[in-house]
């Protein structure tokens, strides 16, 4: 198959008798995946004149890729810009495929488990995010750059961070939270600049709470300042800030109309229910959790994380 001629209503359907792939999605043929509550979850409507530019990077992307087959990267970002057009579905083939032509490359199992989690097949993430981890043992780290860049242009991530990171999330939403704990510290040992320190502390933090392992929690908040040198995961730092004490609750759930709102909002939303959660108060988490519900963010992990919530009650 081609993936410059990908057309989404053939993949859907293909991808709905795959066994990998959550069954259900099959119910609504808009649907790119079927939450963890049993709702479908469908694409996104861009501006025009943002997907005009998500099609145009796409259309770059498959025409190396038709012009290199062999070439790993080039797989790799056709999956990627599939991706941030919420083609999830087809973001998954295009995965399969590179894995079809490199089945012992680190990056697509890092990227189709990445998916994985984001369609909500969270066994299937799993088993992706572990292989990448076994075929990264021993081997030097490198960079990932950045498909949005951020506004410095500098890459904050690593491939084994993103390995680790990714699978630490995968584990924490099925309830394995001291795997999740093992996960984590292979990726903080991995972070090497403060944006991807904020992201794995503030993970890591609430595995310790969930594990009552309280005085640990604290003491991971340590090196934790205002002051941090911050390209992009404020909303991390934001939350590491309020488990510290230095924001109030409250002030984390006020997120203006900028075009990144639901994602904040859903970042900072599971936070801060679960701060709530891990202080004993239920009833106000769930009511944290279900507003991030009420966001369209359903990509972000803190909507994840939430439905993962909400579906244990």
């Amino acid at each position: 198959m081609r993936l410059a001629v990908l057309v989404l209503p053939v993949l859907l359907a293909a991808c709905a008798s795959d066994p990998e792939l959550p069954a259900s999605t099959s119910a609504d043929p808009t649907a790119e995946a079927t939450s963890l509550l049993g709702a479908p979850l469908s694409q996104t409507i861009f501006t025009a004149e943002r997907q005009a530019t998500l099609e145009s990077d796409l259309a770059a992307a498959e025409a190396v890729y038709a012009a290199h087959p062999d070439s790993l990267e080039a797989v790799v970002w056709v999956g990627r810009r599939l991706g941030y057009l919420w083609r999830y579905q087809d973001a998954l083939d295009a995965f399969s495929e590179g894995i079809d032509r490199h089945p012992d490359a680190p990056e697509l199992y890092r990227h189709r488990g990445h998916r994985y989690l984001t369609v909500r097949n969270l066994d299937a993430a799993i088993a992706d995010l572990e292989r990448a981890a076994a075929l990264i043992d021993g081997m030097p780290d490198e960079v990932e750059p950045d498909g949005a860049p951020n506004a410095a242009g500098i890459p904050t991530s690593t491939l084994h961070t993103n390995i680790w990171y990714h699978l630490g999330l995968g584990y924490y939403l099925q309830g394995r939270f001291d795997d999740a704990l093992d996960a984590y510290a292979q990726c903080m040992s991995a972070s090497t600049n403060d944006d991807m320190w904020v992201a794995t502390a503030d993970w890591m933090y609430m595995t310790l709470r969930r594990l009552g392992r309280d005085a640990e929690a604290r003491e991971l908040l340590a090196p934790v300042t205002p002051e941090m040198a911050l390209l992009e995961n404020h909303a991390y730092h934001r939350r590491l800030l309020m488990y510290k004490g230095l924001l109030a609750p409250d002030s984390l759930l006020a997120v203006d109309n900028a075009e990144d709102a639901d994602l904040t909002f859903a970042t900072q939303g599971y936070g801060v229910g679960n701060h709530y959660l891990a202080e004993g108060d239920t009833a106000r988490a769930d009511v944290l959790f279900r507003r991030v519900l009420d966001s369209d963010y359903w990509p972000a992990f803190g909507y994840l994380a939430a439905e993962a919530e909400l579906a244990t009650r």
